[in-house]
């Protein structure tokens, strides 16, 4: 499998108005990420609230993405807590022609690591498709540990990559040590991507550049070059951004940064609902400070 995945890749969000998706809206920050110069586009994970959209939506979505990438690679999150309805999913999801797919720990279930180690490798052995683990405990109730990671990595050829959050560093220290050549480790939190890098690490999947994509790809840029001051700068600047990002659950806050910004409606479909004021507000404080307002 001969795709390597590296640099900042974002977890984009998906519009809403008046309870439909607004794909013209979607069009718009796509297109805006891409002239920003982000690396590769992740649509239909938890920061797209995918569980809420129907499946003629999540086909129309990673079409457009896919149209508007122009050739940086799409990953398209497509994991549920069912290995029939996984499978069902990236099956509907083929066509739009992704690059891989984004499979999160199955959540709720609370599967052992074998449990894990036998769900994963039974989807990657379902499609010629790249796979993208997503460890994500704080949403799933499961880790999925540094040996069982590694155990996939090395024993199924199209697992490519990791998106680990689980915010435990030495776990993905382990990770970095043990892992077989071509494979990615990428942040999934915003404010541990750099330190994800300098340990070894390939880049981010994040929520942080919905909103700001070309100052995180400038984070990038420098410590690739060398720059590790001007990227640390750079992290530091963002770390109050990257704490309001998470205030309330992931995207409310983004989302209302971005309607901030004039991008899409701050419209959340239930469960999930709009930003507190003070949600708004300190966002609002936030962009104001990285003179975005």
């Amino acid at each position: 499998m001969s795709l390597f995945l590296q640099g900042v890749g974002t977890a984009l969000v998906t519009p809403f108005k008046d309870d439909a998706v607004d794909y013209e809206a979607f069009e718009a920050m796509v297109r805006r990420q891409i002239e920003s110069g982000v690396d590769f586009l992740v649509p239909l994970g938890s920061t797209a609230e995918t569980p809420c959209l129907e499946d003629d939506e999540k086909v129309r979505l990673l079409a457009l993405t896919r149209s508007l990438a122009g050739g940086r690679p799409v990953v398209a999150g497509a994991g549920t807590n069912s290995l029939r309805h996984t499978i069902r999913t990236m099956k509907l999801l083929e066509p739009c022609g992704p690059d891989a797919f984004l499979i999160v720990v199955p959540y709720y279930n609370k599967p052992t690591q074998e449990g894990m180690y036998r769900y994963f490798r039974a989807v990657a052995e379902s499609t010629d498709k790249a796979i993208v683990l997503y460890n994500v405990p704080g949403r799933t109730g499961a880790n999925l540990s540094a040996e069982t990671c590694l155990r996939l990595a090395h024993d199924v050829p199209n697992i490519v990559a990791v998106k680990e959050a689980s915010g435990n560093k030495p776990q993905v220290e382990a990770i970095l040590r043990g892992r077989p050549e071509g494979f990615s480790v990428l942040s999934g939190n915003d404010d541990e991507a750099l330190d994800v890098m300098e340990a070894g690490g390939q880049g981010v999947i994040s929520v942080v550049s919905n909103l700001v994509p070309a100052t995180m790809a400038s984070m990038n840029a420098a410590l690739r070059e060398g720059r590790r001051g001007d990227a640390e700068a750079i992290r530091d600047s963002l770390l109050p951004l990257c704490d309001a990002c998470f205030v309330e659950s992931n995207p409310i806050p983004v989302k209302a940064g971005l309607s901030l910004l004039g991008l899409c409606s701050p419209e959340m479909r239930l469960p999930l609902t709009p930003a507190t004021p003070e949600t708004a507000l300190r966002m609002k404080e936030c962009l104001k400070e990285l003179e975005m307002l």
